[in-house]
């Protein structure tokens, strides 16, 4: 039950991952350390029972959670941590400018987003194709979602025993795309109910502004130590 509704967390070895963007033609390794991931994105259900709140636009206790923006993501994150008696993962306020800002303690135990390096290291769980899997065994997207949420689960697992890794929703990721270029955008990854099956790719990274609410978009939650904590 815990595993459905978005909290039950799976333990991630440590390795490293390569990550590329096919804007910029970059690519760049990334060490890390043991985890631990959600085996689903945070479901309806759990973001209720934390928040209060139902944002997505397609009703089900056992569907993702959609239509939540990066800052609710992260507000969850810290709402639950305190539920749970951890220390939350975040500092929010507004900086010098009045806008909000977020800080990440890597030395809380509370729950969090993953980074990007560690949402493709779990997607991959060991492989190093495209997918971990024939796409519609474990995918819910346009060629079989009939164009609609899906409950989570229902595709098979990555070895690692994560489940909608790709397709049903795109995960929030903590990291920002490119600040240079687009600010505060943060990742998204993943792919979604309604996207073609080149979206649904281990390494597809797409960028949004954190405030951007959208109905094929949830995210799943993490934990994990990271001393010094992360850039914003």
């Amino acid at each position: 039950m815990e595993a459905q509704a978005g909290s039950g967390l799976i333990a991630v070895p440590a390795g490293q991952v390569t990550l590329s963007d096919r804007r910029t033609q970059r690519s760049w390794t990334v060490g890390l350390a043991p985890y631990e991931l959600a085996a689903v994105p945070v479901t309806q259900q759990l973001y209720a029972q934390v928040t209060g709140e139902w944002p997505s636009t397609a009703r089900g206790d056992r569907l993702p959670v959609e239509g939540v923006s990066w800052w609710d993501a992260v507000r969850f994150c810290n709402a639950l941590s305190r539920r749970a008696g951890l220390t939350p993962a975040y500092r929010l306020g507004t900086d010098g400018e009045g806008q909000e800002s977020a800080e990440w303690d890597g030395d809380a135990d509370g729950y969090r987003l993953p980074t990007e390096a560690e949402w493709e290291h779990a997607c991959r769980a060991g492989t190093t194709g495209p997918r971990y899997g024939p796409l519609d065994e474990i995918a819910w997207y346009r060629g079989n979602s009939q164009e609609r949420l899906r409950e989570v689960g229902g595709k098979r697992p990555n070895a690692w025993g994560l489940c909608d890794m790709l397709g049903n929703v795109w995960d929030w990721c903590w990291d920002r795309y490119d600040p240079e270029v687009y600010g505060g955008y943060r990742v998204l990854r993943g792919g979604g109910w309604f996207d073609e099956h080149w979206s649904c790719r281990a390494s597809a990274r797409r960028r949004s502004h954190p405030a951007f609410q959208v109905d094929d978009v949830g995210f799943r939650i993490a934990r994990g130590r990271v001393p010094g904590g992360q850039p914003t």
